[in-house]
């Protein structure tokens, strides 16, 4: 076996299984469950239609690099998001299998450990577990990068030393962050392309949250950020996905775009990795990406929780609103592993200690002492959460 599996951390959901072990939660309360940021919304019938209209595709192998129409619609929509020149349909986008997938293989392809010294890959601290397994298994070493309230959870670049740099191969960014759902922005693009340009890492842009936001203004991107400075794309890819845009988890469809070198390489590898998507969800998925009046209502449902709930929380909790994402990152008084396991027990609500998504790093674990907060169940059982969670608090 891999020497490698037995550095891999247990993932938080299985931690969280652990901490409630034993527990018997308030059997007259129903379960509210906000720990999994899994989209409950209903799935678009357009995407219905389109499956059930294309199951003729099961009769075929599907290519490696997905169907011209797809990555052609997929080019169509950054295109309109982003506003950002079109993207080559051949050379710069490639469907995947969920950007979790992607993320996951993408470090395999990129970590180079035929040097003398052993390769680094930088973390947001917290973090989507991904990341870490992604860099444990290309034989790199994690490194986690703290992002807290005072640098407005963005990675204080700043702190990372120099011959933690000189190391490093690839930098992963999740913007709209998990779990903070923080922005980065044009300022913090530019340091980190900067960084890029001075010691050649690869930043691996992962932004499957950028359709969940409230005001005006919609989340920067990678690549956006890039045209806005006047840079290609070199060494720059982004990951997204139509997971929670579009309410489709169990689609498995998503796509990573941007340097044409980097995606050759990351095609040759797949084609040898066989995980190429299936037609009929290819045709699904096109549609999908076509498509923004149900991207919009689903934003709608969001903000309408968000504004029923937040200010209920917040008699009780140091919380916000975020710049996008569905989650609520809660200051607990305390320690969040027993604030949780507490929660659990006495109100019958579920969320996620902050300390499972984060490591210790620089003398700290900066998602200690917090939640995160799910808000995918319906409006009637998140509000009916917060008040549980408030009653809890003001009790403690």
């Amino acid at each position: 076996m891999s020497p490698h599996l037995a550095q891999l951390h247990p993932y938080p959901f299985q931690k969280l299984r652990q901490l409630f072990a034993g527990i018997t939660p308030n059997p007259a309360l129903a379960h509210v469950n906000l720990s999994i940021g899994e989209p409950k919304h209903p799935t678009p019938q357009l995407v219905k239609d389109a499956l059930i209209a294309n199951f003729d595709g099961l009769s075929a192998y599907p290519a490696t690099q997905g169907s011209d129409a797809l990555r052609t619609a997929i080019s169509r929509w950054a295109r309109r998001r982003y506003g950002i020149s079109a993207l080559n349909p051949a050379t710069e986008i490639l469907p995947v299998n969920g950007s979790r997938e992607a993320l996951f293989a993408f470090a395999q392809t990129v970590i180079d450990t035929s040097g003398g010294k052993k390769p680094i890959v930088l973390s947001p601290n917290p973090f989507y577990q991904i990341y870490e397994g992604a860099a444990l298994l290309a034989a790199a070493e994690p490194y986690y990068v703290n992002c807290t309230a005072e640098t407005r959870f963005q990675p204080d670049w700043a702190a990372v030393p120099e011959d933690i740099w000189a190391r490093t191969q690839l930098v992963f960014v999740c913007s709209p962050g998990n779990p903070t759902g923080a922005v980065a922005s044009l300022a913090d693009w530019e340091k980190l392309f900067a960084l890029s340009d001075r010691y050649g890492f690869v930043i691996a842009s992962d932004e499957c949250y950028s359709e969940i936001y409230f005001g005006k203004e919609k989340p920067l991107g990678g690549l956006e950020a890039a045209a806005k400075l006047g840079r290609d794309y070199k060494n720059l890819v982004m990951f997204s996905s139509l997971s929670k845009r579009s309410n489709v988890p169990g689609l498995r469809s998503g796509f990573v775009a941007g340097d044409a070198g980097l995606l050759a390489q990351f095609l040759l590898y797949r084609t040898y990795h066989g995980c190429a998507m299936s037609p009929m969800i290819q045709a699904a998925s096109a549609v999908a990406w076509d498509d923004e009046a149900h991207v919009e209502e689903n934003r709608r449902l969001y903000a309408a929780k968000f504004e029923a709930v937040t200010p209920r929380l917040q008699t009780a909790l140091e919380v916000d609103v975020p710049d996008a994402s569905f989650y609520l990152w809660a200051k607990v008084p305390g320690s969040d592993t027993d604030f949780a396991r507490r929660l659990y027990q006495q109100e019958h609500v579920t969320v996620l200690p902050g300390s499972f998504l984060a490591r210790d790093a620089h003398g700290v674990n900066p998602g200690a002492g917090y939640i995160r907060i799910a808000l995918v169940a319906s409006q009637e059982e998140c509000l009916e959460a917060a008040e549980r969670i408030a009653r809890f608090t003001q009790s403690s």
